[in-house]
């Protein structure tokens, strides 16, 4: 059952079983902490953590201006009130920078870190492309959301999928169009630095959907050679949310990375 920190305002859901470090998961810009079902259910007999970012779900945004630290002290101030010492990190799109923050400032807090669907160095027209998206999706009109989710997902999941497309869409729908701006904002406009991806010591996995045109495979490729000892994984037939239309593969490449790296 979720439950909201009456401390910090972040919507959380945790399952605690023992002793054993957390799997925590961070979800994309526009998503909320339900985007990862498919893992929670997966990973039943884990102690597992998800949370809605500020300005998702039921987290409130209760800044004018938003950047990266907030989002990194929001993930350090939960696990420190959960007295959650060390985690294995996962994060998601947007929740995949977060989590590059979080490594390179944090990294003593982590047992092992999967960047999933991560963007690296857009090139000048996957900037203009971005840039576009951002103007229509300012607009609020319902042919954005449809858009995004094309590219998401494959025709063919949708077709046979419609229940689970329509919760994504409903999902969208829901969000604060401020709040989401804003957070979609920063994402649209991040640069990387190839210092603080230096600064990342720790056993990681970069994976990427086969198909997804956004955080391509190429791009993750490219990560994985700026980030010490990791690893890349291409996820076979995926797009953007393959965590949901290739859950299986996903979770099977999830988990063998993380019982390598368990205390």
């Amino acid at each position: 059952m979720p439950i909201t920190s009456e401390k910090f305002k972040t919507d959380y859901y945790f399952k605690k079983q023992d002793n054993r470090n957390p799997i925590v998961f961070i979800h994309g810009v526009g998503l909320k902490k339900e985007m990862w079902t498919p893992q929670i259910e997966f990973f039943k007999d884990h102690n597992v953590l998800t949370y809605d970012l500020i300005g998702h779900g039921k987290t409130p945004l209760q800044k004018t201006q938003l950047n990266f630290e907030d989002f990194t002290k929001q993930l350090l101030n939960l696990i420190d009130e959960l007295e959650v010492k060390r985690i294995h990190l996962i994060g998601f799109s947007l929740g995949s920078l977060i989590a590059r923050h979080f490594a390179a400032r944090h990294g003593n807090r982590l047992n092992s870190l999967v960047l999933h669907g991560s963007i690296y160095k857009r090139s000048p027209e996957q900037k203009r492309v971005i840039e576009n998206r951002y103007e229509l999706i300012k607009t609020n009109r319902p042919a954005s959301k449809n858009t995004a989710l094309r590219r998401w997902l494959s025709e063919d999941f949708i077709k046979k999928n419609p229940c689970v497309y329509k919760k994504i869409y409903s999902n969208l729908e829901k969000n604060n169009s401020k709040d989401f701006l804003k957070c979609y904002e920063i994402f649209v406009n991040y640069i990387d630095d190839d210092s603080m991806l230096k600064e990342i010591n720790i056993n990681t996995l970069i994976t990427a959907g086969e198909n997804d045109v956004g955080s391509t495979p190429e791009m993750s490729r490219n990560l994985s050679k700026m980030i010490q000892g990791s690893k890349f994984v291409e996820i076979k037939r995926g797009k953007h949310l393959c965590g949901i239309e290739c859950a299986v593969d996903v979770n099977i490449t999830f988990k063998k990375f993380i019982d390598q790296h368990n205390d």
